[in-house]
């Protein structure tokens, strides 16, 4: 195979929501560039797209497939990504490592929740698109109609290249209003007949064409002086209009495909080919540092490895971006984050499950390599000039959690082992072994997202799991002051234990003046803090412990056991046993003994004394809060705030985004358990949300007096 240069590659990402077409359309790019000889078929599970099992079970894309075409002495290397929001992961993967999106419409659907979500991502990565209207062989199809809820989303950036002469099971033919040409198939698609534009269309033609010019002559001060003059463009000037255009994101061009039927497929890779940027063409990107790696052919080799398959009778498959330099057979390079040295014994073009061998891979192309004895999703490896390291993508916060267990316990450990490798191919799936809740916790995208963990773990593991509601980290605080002493005293021959503790305890809030003076029934309490030790909590707030002895009642030394024991029972709350966070405990006075007085006397004295305060100081719990942004058709907002209100959700605000609602609340994590199944009920499965932390709030006096009764009924059992 030719090795390709910088300037001869292009990186795509092909996205869409479920349904509209994408393995379909791929087995049409690769069929009309000669890396196939038949088009597979979706129902025989024979794609190149979706050839693992767990995909061909369910019928749906839950991987990313790799793949590239030639065409034209170009190479395009193409990311066909999962549909379903579940499988976010994939797509944000390929959007950062690839240049250029294709965001492909279901034409009879229209712009669906798969396509808002999809954009913004492009939007907020900066990312060219081109829209690609699919299945105009579709008799529910309405192109026009489509066209104008595009640009009524889209604005006028959504600029229309083609059209089709007919929709529905006749669609044989298009107007392409860039080359002023009618394309026309057979029955078996494939290479169209090109001709002169039938007089009837040549008025909408012409004026689709002049739209066209203008938004690509808006992209460059050059063709816009000569826009005005004469109104006109070449083809060239066009070409170049409409890629600076991409580029800035200054316009979306709108291409049709009937990719079951092979029409239109290759009119597309000639203009992926002729018009959209090169790698070379598209805003740099940072190393962890700050610094900008161009893709320089001849500058040092560094590598950045996106993606992680698992693939029977091979093991590990791991693909990866060339960020910079050259990387040959042979090479020995350096793991950047594990100091770990790798010999690329391989190299591979990708086309799903086929991989194609090369010797070399230059700057901005895209391959794959097998055998890398320690190398994980989103590694560097450098070669001897370089010391780059690469940590540009971000993934968005997990929306649905279970807790996971093996049936068999015996299978746990494999079981954890079989997680963590499925994480390293979708870094969107966490994993947390949770000492306070002790579970074990999965964390994903949906419900959906978790329904293919458990089949994979069932069919291709062999380890038989069940998901179980995750409890929730509650965290218990105090609203008043409060104060007690305790002594500790055992006496069982030889040395015995004693130790006094007198200490007071009130709620901590960041910038609280020092403590001076407190009364508790007739008696007053002076303090004289001697030293004042902030210990910030692992699970959130703090816990602020004074010294305030005087006249040596208790020693110095004994100070880091007493705040060792109220530690202890911090991370066990008298009222539910979740942790206690936001208290300040001053220690003001106490007794010892010259004999029987240590550390461990000393623990358990300020631990119970800790705890008998904490029950008299109006202890409360705390729930864990959530910012959470719904997405919604506007003829289901009713129903979607209905819905969260019943959740105690706090609406927060509403906005219109790219025809859809945007509804911001703060809803807490307890009632947010299933809520990805609730949503996509109420609206079709046509909304989407985002979640995260926020903060930790008081629950209701109904909710505490249950999650006491259900610890107290648990502690009794």
């Amino acid at each position: 195979m030719k090795i390709y240069q910088t300037n001869e590659i292009k990186n795509i990402a092909l996205l869409g929501n479920d349904g509209s077409g994408k393995t379909t359309l791929t087995e049409s790019l690769l069929y009309e560039a000669g890396i196939i000889k038949r088009r597979g078929r979706i129902t025989q599970k024979n794609t190149v797209s979706d050839y693992f099992p767990v995909e061909q079970d369910y019928g749906y894309s839950v991987f990313s497939t790799v793949f590239h075409v030639e065409w034209n002495n170009k190479k395009l290397n193409i990311i066909d990504c999962p549909g379903s929001d579940d499988f976010v992961g994939a797509a944000l993967t390929a959007l950062n490592v690839t240049d250029t999106a294709i965001l492909l419409l279901k034409g009879a659907s229209g712009v669906e929740v798969g396509t808002q979500n999809h954009f913004r991502y492009t939007e907020k990565l900066g990312k060219p698109v081109i829209f690609l209207v699919n299945q105009l062989d579709d008799e529910n199809l309405d192109y026009d109609q489509l066209l104008n809820q595009l640009q009524e989303i889209y604005g006028p950036k959504v600029v229309p290249v083609q059209y089709p002469l007919q929709t529905g099971p006749n669609f044989n033919s298009l107007i392409d209003v860039l080359v002023m040409k009618k394309f026309s198939w057979g029955a078996e698609g494939g290479a169209p007949t090109v001709e002169d534009i039938p007089a009837e269309e040549l008025e909408k033609a012409t004026e689709m064409h002049k739209a066209l010019v203008e938004a690509a002559a808006e992209n460059d001060e050059t063709l816009m002086e000569k826009f005005f003059e004469s109104e006109a463009l070449t083809e060239d000037e066009m070409r170049e209009g409409i890629r600076k255009g991409l580029a800035a994101r200054g316009m979306f061009p709108v291409f049709c495909v009937c990719a079951g039927k092979d029409m239109g497929v290759r009119r597309l890779m000639e203009f992926l080919g002729n018009v959209v940027p090169f790698v070379d063409e598209m805003p740099k990107v940072f190393n962890t540092r700050g610094e900008e790696v161009t893709p320089d052919p001849n500058g040092p080799t560094s590598l950045f490895f996106f993606k992680t398959a698992v693939e029977p009778h091979i093991g590990e498959v791991q693909y990866f971006k060339v960020m910079s330099g050259k990387v040959r057979e042979g090479d020995d390079l350096t793991n950047q984050d594990r100091g770990s040295k790798e010999r690329m014994s391989q190299l591979f073009c990708c086309a799903g499950a086929t991989r194609i061998k090369v010797e070399e891979l230059v700057a901005g192309d895209i391959g794959c390599t097998v055998k890398l004895k320690d190398v994980k999703t989103g590694n560097t490896l450098n070669g001897k000039d370089s010391e780059h390291r690469f940590n540009f993508i971000k993934y968005p916060e997990p929306k649905f959690i279970r807790a996971i267990k093996a049936k068999a316990e015996a299978e746990t450990e494999k079981m954890m082992n079989a997680l963590q490798r499925m994480r390293e191919e979708d870094p969107t799936w966490m994993i947390e072994q949770s000492k306070e809740l002790r579970q074990i916790l999965v964390k994903g995208q949906g419900e959906f997202h978790l329904r293919t963990l458990k089949w994979r773990m069932e069919n291709n593991e062999k380890i038989q799991i069940e998901f179980l509601e995750p409890k929730v980290p509650y965290r218990e605080t105090i609203t008043k002051a409060a104060r007690s002493d305790y002594r500790h005293k055992k006496q069982s021959g030889g040395a015995g234990q004693f130790g006094e503790v007198h200490l007071i305890v009130e709620p901590y809030y960041e910038g609280m003046p020092a403590p001076e003076m407190y009364k508790f029934g007739n008696q007053e309490y002076r303090i004289t803090p001697r030293s004042t030790e902030e210990v910030k909590l692992e699970w959130g707030g703090k816990l602020v412990f004074v010294n305030s002895v005087v006249g040596g009642a208790i020693d110095a030394r004994f100070m880091p056991a007493i705040l060792k024991g109220v530690m202890q029972r911090m991370e066990q709350g008298p009222l539910t046993g979740c942790y206690a966070r936001d208290v300040r405990v001053i220690v003001y006075d106490g007794k010892m003994h010259p004999v029987d007085s240590n550390e461990l006397s000393f623990m358990l004295a300020g631990r119970n004394a800790f705890a008998q305060a904490f029950r008299e100081a109006g202890p409360k719990i705390l729930e864990p809060i959530y910012d959470v942004e719904v997405f919604t058709p506007s003829d289901k907002l009713g129903d979607v705030m209905s819905d969260l209100q019943g959740r105690r959700a706090m609406i927060m605000g509403m906005t219109s985004e790219n025809g859809y609602e945007k509804l911001t609340a703060k809803v807490p994590l307890k009632e947010m358990s299933s809520y990805s199944i609730a949503l996509s009920s109420v609206t079709g499965g046509r909304a989407s949300f985002i979640m995260k932390f926020a903060s930790y709030e008081l629950v209701p006096a109904e909710v505490q007096q249950k999650l006491v009764k259900e610890h107290e009924a648990e502690t009794s059992e």
